[in-house]
């Protein structure tokens, strides 16, 4: 008999260290909730990522046509677009080139879209105004960006899924 109640003990111990299969259910059916609630909100991160990356990257374009207007009297900006068709090159006052040609450098490295899958994927618009001056411009994936504008208002930035542009006008 006292054999019988170690085994009964055993099993009241064993019961009460185990999980049910309906309270297993209910923590999966919570974790599929919650997942299901903050995965847009991950998406959108890499959206707003990808969109601080483009800005930035026009903010070192502006940069470096800045020190292309200082190289020339009168001051001047770019007439084409090559510098931004150079992407992944160096753009310098000796040319466009894999490596930094002699001169002025004025970007080491011509940003490419963070989203682009080849490097003839053109993202960024580049536009030279008649008075010294031009017109930068990326579309946004992320529609509540506080920074972009309607793209249809900007006719150099072309159109954009989202219709959200960012614009550097100098």
């Amino acid at each position: 008999m006292q054999h019988k109640s170690i085994n009964n003990q055993q099993l009241a111990i064993n019961h009460l260290s185990s999980f049910t299969l309906i309270e297993l259910l209910v923590v999966i059916a919570i974790l599929g909730v919650l997942s299901a609630l903050l995965f847009p909100n991950f998406m959108g991160a890499r959206e707003r990522a990808r969109d601080i990356q483009r800005k930035s990257d026009l903010r070192s374009i502006a940069g470096a046509l800045e020190l292309y207007s200082q190289d020339k009297l009168p001051i001047a900006y770019p007439t084409g677009t090559a510098f931004l068709s150079a992407k992944g090159n160096c753009w310098s006052s000796g040319g466009i080139g894999t490596t930094c040609p002699a001169g002025n450098i004025y970007m080491k490295t011509v940003p490419v879209d963070p989203s682009s899958t080849s490097s003839t994927t053109v993202a960024y618009s580049y536009t030279s105004t008649t008075s010294p001056g031009f017109t930068l411009c990326t579309c946004l994936e992320n529609v509540a960006d506080s920074e972009g504008i309607v793209c249809s208002t900007v006719a150099t930035c072309g159109s954009c899924i989202s219709n959200k542009c960012f614009v550097i006008e100098q």
